[in-house]
Order: C-alpha cells, then structure tokens, then sequence
C-alpha cells in the first residue's frame, strides 16, 4: 500500500512551520526521522493533507551546552546521541540507552524529539528521560511552555501537544560526580520494542533519588522520590538496598495488576539497579 496524495512543505525556521501546522482547514503531519511516521503513511493509518518537513531547520539541529544543563534540539537523532557528537551530561545514561534503540538504520534517522511525541510507552526515551529529570520545550501561537517528559506522555501514543504547538527542544540537566543511574530493558529479540523497562537515578549530590517503570499499557510511571526503594544511594551495591515490595505497591496502584507484567517490570527495574554505573 501507499500513501495517499499529500502536499509537501519544507520551512526555514520554527514560526515558519508553526504558521503551517496551525492551518485549521488542513489535516497537517510534522515530519522529522519519520521511523514511525512512514510506516504510517504507507499503511494510510495516517492521510495527512500536507506533510511538514522540519528537518531543514538550523534551531531543531541545535545544542546548547550551559553550566548545570543542556538542550538539545528536537531533531537531533539517536545516532547523534549514540556517537557523541553531542556532548553527555549524564555521565554515560543517554549514550548507552541510544545504542540500544532498534537498529543502527533506524538510530540514523529517528529523532528525540519526534521518538517522544510519538509517544509509545514502549520507547526508550520517555523511560531514561523521565528518569534523569528532563523537560520538553513546545512552542505555539500562545508562545512557549516548558513540561516534564513524565507529562509530555499523556497516554499511549498521545502527547500533550495544543493545536499548532511543537516540540521545539528537550533539555537535560547535567549529573553531579556521585550520579549512579541504570537502564535495563526486556525484549524477547534485539531491535524489539520492550516489554518491561526499569531506570533509575541516584545523584545524592544535587538530592535527586528517581525510579521509572517503562513499557507500561500507558506513560511510564515516575517515582520522583524513591530513597525507600533505593536507599539513600550511598551503599556500594544498590541492589542490596532494592526494595521490591515498595515499588510493587507502586505499580498495583498505577493500575498494573497482572500478577506476571508486575513481576516483569519489577525484575527490570532490579536489573537495572544491579547494573548501576557511576559517573
């Protein structure tokens, strides 16, 4: 199958192609990396009046190191990250979960920004993200605002974009010297999207203590204060410290209740822990 007839759009800058997308007369797509959204196209599970290509847009391809964060543009691929060509602020987090994302092909292409909202709770960059503490930036016509990833997610594929809003950057705050974070995620096959994903964050210096449950039916669940799952961070082998029963309780009341999906997503976040790495 393929796509049905659309027209085709490729603005110079970000008010360029807000004045685009907020055409209330024409069904209207962004296209970044489009891993997601071409085979979309070609199942015409979408039928886009006009297609907007932001990849041409300097703004999008940019990276703004500063003192205790940075900000990436939306469109800098997976492969970017993956090969440092950005520079990493969370001492290895954001590099090593690029590498584990689908296949090199894909990674070449697909885009942060449009990875989260696409928003499928299966994706990597919602869990790690939410887990480091980032925030998205969308622009509109009622100007900018600034979100937490955790709420950029609002349910599975559906992000909390307003009409004629996108997301311009993502911006990731730096990890101090003492910063402990893992990423463990099930799959039966490589390149599969997870089933069950675990991070966390432990960064006693700056009083972060942070545990997402990923690959949910839904957007990942977020334990923004989790020293009584984790300890206090200080201990040589976190996992020690694991407590699982508590981040059951947490799962059960996000509505997970199958006894089987809660244990997956348990033993993802232990594995994750075990497989701490420090700055």
């Amino acid at each position: 199958m393929k796509p049905v007839n659309f027209d085709y759009a490729r603005p110079g800058d970000v008010g360029a192609a807000l004045k685009l997308i907020s055409d209330d007369s024409l069904t209207v797509k962004i296209m970044a990396g489009s891993q997601s959204l071409g085979p979309m196209l070609n199942m015409r599970l979408v039928q886009p009046d006009l297609l907007v290509d932001i990849t041409g847009i300097d703004e999008l391809r940019s990276v703004d190191q500063r003192s205790d964060e940075i900000v990436l543009g939306a469109c800098i691929t997976h492969a970017d990250i993956e090969d440092r060509r950005v520079p990493d602020v969370t001492c290895g987090a954001l590099p090593t979960v690029a590498r584990g994302i689908a296949y090199r092909a894909v990674r070449n292409r697909g885009t942060i920004g449009g990875s989260l909202t696409h928003a499928d709770p299966s994706a990597d960059w919602h869990s790690i993200m939410a887990a480091v503490g980032a925030k998205v930036m969308l622009r509109g016509p009622k100007g900018e605002r600034t979100i937490p990833v955790e709420e950029y997610m609002v349910g599975a594929l559906e992000a909390d974009l307003q009409p004629g809003e996108m997301l311009v950057s993502v911006t990731v705050p730096k990890l101090s010297s003492t910063a402990r974070w893992g990423y463990y995620k099930s799959c039966r096959k490589t390149g599969e999207f997870a089933h069950a994903i675990g991070a966390f964050l432990s960064d006693p210096d700056r009083g972060v203590s942070r545990v997402v449950i990923g690959a949910t039916e839904s957007r990942p669940i977020v334990v923004a204060e989790a020293s009584n799952i984790l300890g206090d961070g200080g201990a040589e082998r976190l996992g020690a410290g694991f407590n699982s029963q508590a981040i059951g309780e947490v799962i059960e009341a996000a509505g997970m209740t199958d006894p089987l999906d809660k244990q997956t997503h348990i033993v993802a976040l232990r594995r994750a822990i075990e497989q701490a790495q420090s700055a």
